[in-house]
């Protein structure tokens, strides 16, 4: 019976990751096709295969045109909303793990704001740090980002030590809007970069190109390394830190680790795509109640879905009111605001409120 069990189990992962990375290959051909020009998943599928492997030749007879809007336009735009809605997804479901709470995410405990005034700062300021070079804009924005969610812990602890939930995700919210009215400061500042940084607050993944997918990739791939390997201690930290400690965890680690890899994510994500709100909160809700809260499961869940969630909002964005396109923030927001509601009214109807 156990065998049988754990049989079941196994099949039942890998069916989850199956069809996951399915309707994500799905979503990055429909993503990648639709458009003022359409243009089939054949053709786009030979395109990536002869980029792949050139010594295919499997481009004859397909427009030049076509293959310049598959990979100088579209492709990248497609990519780039892979790695944005993977990282803030796996870093709301970090986040979550860590302080034990559905309603916690990168943009509620004020985590994106601090990455936007990062950014907004090396904008406004035109600022090039000597060693990062070309690299200036992730890393200001993932340093900002980390100072930000260390002052919402400490705070959270100066005026409750007992480190409630509902205070830690209060003092998000009060530092969300506190740096916000810095954003608003420097953007009454500015002048002709006004439009640039209005823009990049709005949110999007189009006209970036290759560079920024590139200049993503590497704190992306760092990220969720951090914490892919911090799975099956966030599940035993579920149970609370004193048990946690007693299973052999070293929990002021594993603090650490989880809080700068999703600080890592969350910075890289709005330095190169600028305020993606609720992300972090609707995709690991949503993978919770389908797939389990497994840590070690859930956190590559979250990737797989999280990409295809940000394709998706991508191509709402920019088809709904074609030739213009919305900000994908307006989107996510559309989606997650309303989400967050029912999770607290949910939370607050189960007496889980604290």
């Amino acid at each position: 019976m156990e065998k049988l069990s754990i049989r079941k189990f196994s099949v039942n992962k890998s069916f989850q990751y199956s069809a996951s990375l399915l309707v994500l290959v799905f979503c990055i051909f429909l993503g990648t096709s639709i458009g003022s020009v359409s243009i089939s998943f054949e053709v786009i599928a030979r395109i990536i295969g002869e980029q792949l492997l050139p010594f295919l030749h499997i481009t004859e007879g397909i427009d030049d045109m076509q293959k310049a809007i598959i990979l100088k336009i579209r492709l990248p735009r497609v990519i780039l909303a892979v790695l944005v809605g993977g990282a803030l997804a796996i870093a709301g479901a970090a986040f979550q793990g860590l302080l034990k709470n559905p309603l916690a995410d990168p943009y509620t405990l004020g985590v994106s704001s601090g990455a936007s005034v990062g950014a907004v700062a090396v904008l406004f300021l035109g600022i090039t740090l000597p060693f990062a070079g070309g690299f200036t804009l992730p890393a200001v924005s993932i340093l900002a980002a980390i100072a930000t969610i260390v002052l919402v812990v400490s705070f959270t602890r100066l005026v409750d030590r007992s480190m409630s939930m509902t205070s830690i995700i209060l003092t998000g919210i009060i530092f969300s809007s506190f740096l916000g009215s810095l954003i608003s400061l420097m953007i009454s500042l500015t002048g002709e970069e006004l439009r640039q940084i209005v823009n990049w607050l709005l949110g999007s993944v189009g006209m970036r190109g290759w560079d920024y997918v590139y200049l993503m990739l590497p704190f992306f791939v760092v990220g969720v390394l951090l914490l892919m390997v911090t799975g099956q201690e966030l599940n035993a930290m579920t149970f609370g830190e004193e048990r946690a400690k007693q299973l052999g965890v070293n929990v002021e680690r594993q603090k650490y680790m989880v809080l700068i890899g999703a600080s890592i994510l969350t910075g890289a994500a709005v330095a190169v795509s600028g305020t993606i709100g609720f992300v972090g909160l609707v995709i690991p809700h949503i993978c919770r109640k389908l797939f389990g809260s497994d840590h070690r499961h859930l956190i590559p869940l979250c990737i797989l879905n999280g990409s295809t969630f940000l394709i998706l909002a991508d191509l709402f964005a920019r088809t709904i009111i074609s030739p213009s396109e919305m900000p994908i923030g307006v989107v996510t927001a559309l989606i997650g605001a309303p989400m967050f509601a029912i999770i607290l009214v949910r939370r607050r109807r189960g007496g889980q409120s604290e």
